[in-house]
């Protein structure tokens, strides 16, 4: 539930950031008369977000149980991936994503209406999916789909009220920080999202080494116990991997945490040349 409840925390507060900055931006321009469109490219990145979480659920349902786990194995790599992406984005982009936005807000106000519609959708509807697959794929890694969503609906809920205060100036955090450490937990949860994934195509026989186990403490840490069920939720903690799922999972986490935990690169300024000025006569 904490895993899940992480998941829809991050992933929502940068979708109520974004949305939060443009409507901010227009209310200080003057152009509320355009909150209307906005909030219309908001409610269809939403409605779009929540049917693809629908088809996802409902679509894998009628299935076979090997075509599940091919499906269930490579939408779990492709998420783990997503996610990446999305966490070294935003540590690389956290400090400026106010004037980036705005920028783009600016463009879409000359052009019209629609063009506005067409921002606000894009730039929530990216979230919404990348967190519906996500919530998604975790929810099938963890074999519970009551807490999990009710942990991932928590996170949502708190992100909303996080971007409210953060819009009434109530709260205010240094955002750098907020999404690098969150970042690092997600990476943790990745990995064993992401070999959740490997012992999916596994079980559909796209990858060998079903049986092949790294290492079975099923007696010390029992699944169906609090403890064996807190590793799983929060971890995705499998007592008993196979050899590839233990590989993957090293591979991945070992090099994805030292890289995004290492301290950025300061921006450096490239001084112009002295422009040459005429001799005098």
């Amino acid at each position: 539930m904490f895993g899940n409840y992480l998941i829809g925390l991050r992933e929502g507060l940068e979708a109520s950031l974004v949305v939060c900055i443009l409507v901010a931006y227009l209310v200080k321009t003057d152009n509320r008369r355009r909150l209307r469109p906005l909030w219309t490219g908001v409610a269809l990145a939403v409605a779009l977000s929540l049917a693809f979480g629908a088809l996802l659920q409902f679509g894998s349902s009628t299935l076979t149980f090997q075509a599940k786990e091919a499906l269930g194995g490579s939408l779990s790599i492709l998420s783990v991936a997503l996610v990446t992406w999305m966490v070294f984005w935003m540590r690389r982009t956290a400090r400026h994503l106010k004037s980036e936005l705005q920028g783009k807000l600016d463009a879409a106000l000359a052009v019209g209406t629609g063009a506005l519609v067409i921002t606000s959708f894009f730039a929530v509807g990216r979230e919404g999916l990348e967190t519906s697959l996500f919530i998604w794929t975790a929810v099938q890694a963890t074999g519970d789909g009551v807490r999990p969503l009710i942990g991932a609906l928590l996170g949502l809920v708190t992100s909303v009220v996080l971007g409210w205060l953060f819009y009434k100036g109530a709260l205010k955090i240094n955002l750098a920080s907020f999404f690098r450490w969150t970042g690092a937990m997600l990476v943790i949860v990745a990995a064993g999202v992401l070999s959740y994934g490997v012992h999916d195509l596994q079980e559909a026989d796209w990858l060998p080494g079903l049986h092949t186990l790294a290492f079975d403490i099923s007696a010390t840490i029992p699944p169906d116990s609090w403890y064996g069920t807190l590793l799983k939720g929060v971890f995705n903690f499998q007592p008993d991997p196979t050899v590839l799922q233990t590989l993957v999972w090293a591979a991945y986490l070992v090099p994805v945490m030292v890289f995004f935990l290492l301290p950025e690169r300061p921006t450096r300024l490239v001084a112009k040349p002295a422009e040459s000025r005429p001799a005098a006569r």
